[in-house]
């Protein structure tokens, strides 16, 4: 009786140390990862807050849980990436490829554990002439006053490449001004400027008011030239800027646009971005009821601008739909 009464408090002994080791093997399976999403009032945080829904709607199961976190603007995520102190990050795709490949000036060394998983949405470069300058193409901005972007910022880096695929530079400008959107806006009011570039949504509201206070058209960016600018920087992709955008432009209008991207740390396991990106894409109606630049978000067009290389999750993933090998 005495052994049959020690059996079973070994048992008992044996099953609360079996449970008490439970807790902590099943929390080692549940998995928090965060995605450095912008300022607050960007676009890019609502697209992080939507992902972090889907995560835990479809994969909750999993163990996986997504956390979105307010950071800096695009370069900042990709250095969060290079430091280690994120595992996902949306940021452009011009920004990833110039912090891949080391861009000098903007990154002290190439952030190569910065992969992509997918494209997401089209910032489109749109280049606003006023329609006294008689600017109809790209080779007819030379000579002329245009603003170029404030300094440091992408819209001076799309500029650049789009005078060079045409075979200008800024020297070839009567001047090059660096201005902000609101000032370039201004400069076109008051005719102290021929023509301005802008990255920014369609309908963008600054461009929106100037066309509203001076007649202006969108300069196309087509042709051979606009095939050279995508061979070079493949982070470029072809864009409409449809008819009725702005006050009186009645014609869609060829352009390029960069592409908001979500990328990954190398360090993240295969699987985890699997999961999350075909989440994403399982989910698209929950993804597009975040904010208006994401109803056009789909997933054959995920690799549209793609210059970095691929997570090897994002890699299986599309391989599977057929759209790489």
């Amino acid at each position: 009786m005495k052994k049959r009464k020690l059996f079973v408090i070994a048992i008992i002994v044996t099953a609360f140390a079996l449970s008490f080791l439970a807790g902590p093997m099943q929390a080692a399976k549940r998995r928090y990862v965060s995605i450095a999403a912008g300022w607050v009032t960007g676009a890019y945080f609502p697209m992080a807050g939507a992902i972090s829904r889907i995560a835990w709607k479809h994969l909750k199961d999993e163990g996986i849980k997504v956390t979105a976190e307010s950071s800096g603007a695009s370069v900042a995520n990709a250095k969060l990436i290079g430091a280690g102190d994120t595992d996902f990050a949306i940021l452009q795709n011009d920004i990833a490829s110039y912090a891949y490949n080391g861009k000098k000036g903007m990154f002290d060394k190439p952030i190569t554990n910065l992969l992509g998983v997918c494209t997401l949405f089209p910032e489109h470069v749109q280049i606003i002439a006023r329609k006294d300058s008689n600017i109809k193409s790209i080779a007819d901005l030379k000579g002329k006053k245009v603003a170029i972007g404030p300094v440091g910022s992408g819209t001076i880096e799309n500029a650049s490449q789009i005078l060079e695929a045409w075979g200008l530079s800024f020297d070839d400008l009567k001047k090059a001004e660096q201005l902000t959107a609101s000032q370039s806006s201004d400069y076109l009011k008051d005719g102290r400027l021929d023509a301005a570039f802008f990255t920014v949504a369609l309908g963008a509201a600054v461009i929106m008011d100037t066309a509203l206070m001076v007649p202006m058209d969108v300069v196309p960016v087509d042709g051979p030239n606009a095939q050279k600018l995508m061979k070079k920087y493949p982070f470029y992709a072809k864009q409409i800027v449809p008819g009725m955008t702005y006050k009186n432009n009645d014609s869609d209008i060829p352009t390029v646009s960069v592409m908001a991207m979500l990328a990954a740390s190398a360090e993240i396991e295969e699987s985890i971005v699997y999961s999350i990106i075909n989440a994403i894409y399982s989910d698209l109606p929950q993804l597009k009821k975040a904010h208006a630049k994401f109803k056009d978000i789909e997933m054959k067009k995920g690799l549209v601008g793609m210059g970095i290389p691929l997570h090897p999750g994002a890699k299986k993933y599309f391989a599977e739909q057929g759209l790489i090998k």
